[in-house]
């Protein structure tokens, strides 16, 4: 244990590194240093590393190396992780179009608040959002700092297909569905955007730590956007 970093093994071929029992911006920042540092100075064995809100995931080839040798390598990188130059993060804005066809969850939701559709969007666009992680779907980026007052759970029956660029609400978590997927999240808007492309340098439009702002626009605005 470093401070408050905790090793506790996953797998047989995996080993969790622990930075907090609670979300929070250090905690993030945290994860993000040490997945940048192992990312530059891979580890020899190291097969995969998934970054999650509190916690960094790493994968290894068990007839390489073991839990307690790989804790050992960590400690040294999480030291000279610690110390590393941070550059500012990326500033992204998604225009996106609220309600109708694009948003069909936006007019429940907003009764489920006691709110106007209009009060919804005005509050889900006025925040910044960090891309704390991406997971479910290449691509999916989980963005925390949804205000409280929009925290809605999962449908009770998920979506056989969700539209790609769809935006949604899941507990206290927002994204946007990188491609049409199964997917069980309060789709209240879409953006016209691609947020995951194969010949794209960087095939995710977000990455690990960006802040990201929904702008919304209107319908002719969407159609605009996506004739591109």
């Amino acid at each position: 244990m470093i401070g408050s970093v905790q090793f506790k093994p996953a797998s047989d071929q995996s080993l969790l590194v622990y930075f907090a029992a609670k979300i929070t911006l250090k905690a993030h920042q945290r994860v993000r240093k040490l997945l940048h540092l192992l990312e530059a100075e891979p580890i020899a064995g190291v097969r995969n590393l998934h970054p999650a809100y509190c916690s960094l995931l790493v994968d290894f080839d068990a007839l390489q190396l073991g839990h307690a040798e790989l804790a050992g390598i960590l400690r040294d990188y999480l030291r000279r992780a610690e110390t590393l130059d941070w550059r500012e993060p990326r500033e992204l804005e998604i225009p996106t179009c609220y309600g109708g066809e694009f948003g069909p969850d936006l007019d429940v939701l907003a009764r489920l608040h006691r709110m106007t559709p209009a009060e919804v969007v005005k509050l889900h666009s006025s925040v910044r959002y960090v891309v704390y992680f991406l997971g479910f779907v290449p691509g999916f980026a989980y963005l925390g700092g949804l205000p409280e007052q929009l925290a809605t759970p999962r449908l009770p029956n998920p979506r056989r297909s969700t539209p790609a660029g769809s935006v949604g609400i899941a507990g206290k978590q927002t994204g946007v569905y990188p491609f049409a997927t199964p997917g069980g999240w309060r789709v209240i808007g879409r953006t016209p955007l691609t947020m995951f492309d194969l010949s794209r340098e960087g095939m995710s439009l977000l990455a690990v730590g960006d802040h990201v702002r929904f702008l919304p626009i209107s319908v002719d605005r969407f159609r605009a956007i996506e004739s591109r």
